[in-house]
């Protein structure tokens, strides 16, 4: 039996979409080695999404977006943040090793 996600109902439908646009933008092909940068110099890891946000690296208006959402779409606005953070090719992940590391 395959695991299938129960669908979630998007709650603010703006401020998601504009969210989701800044973390699409970040990790853009042509953009993402500048993000993965600046994770790195502000000692970041590149899966710590709060943080990540707080920092700005996502742009100055992303922590206001995000703190505006309800929970549900803070929820699927990390998922999909994580599956991008996880699609980067593998070898910007072994030359960003600090930002991708667990420790």
């Amino acid at each position: 039996m395959k695991f299938e996600q129960a669908p979630i109902e998007v709650r603010d439908a703006n401020g998601y979409a504009q969210l989701h646009a800044l973390i699409d933008a970040a990790f853009d092909a042509s953009d993402v080695e500048v993000f993965l940068d600046r994770a790195t110099r502000f000692k970041l890891r590149v899966r710590d999404f709060e943080g990540v946000v707080q920092r700005g690296l996502l742009g100055k208006e992303a922590a206001g977006l995000y703190a505006s959402l309800p929970v549900s779409d803070k929820a699927l606005t990390r998922e999909r943040y994580l599956r991008q953070v996880e699609a980067v090719p593998q070898e910007l992940r072994q030359r960003y090793f600090k930002a991708y590391a667990y420790y």
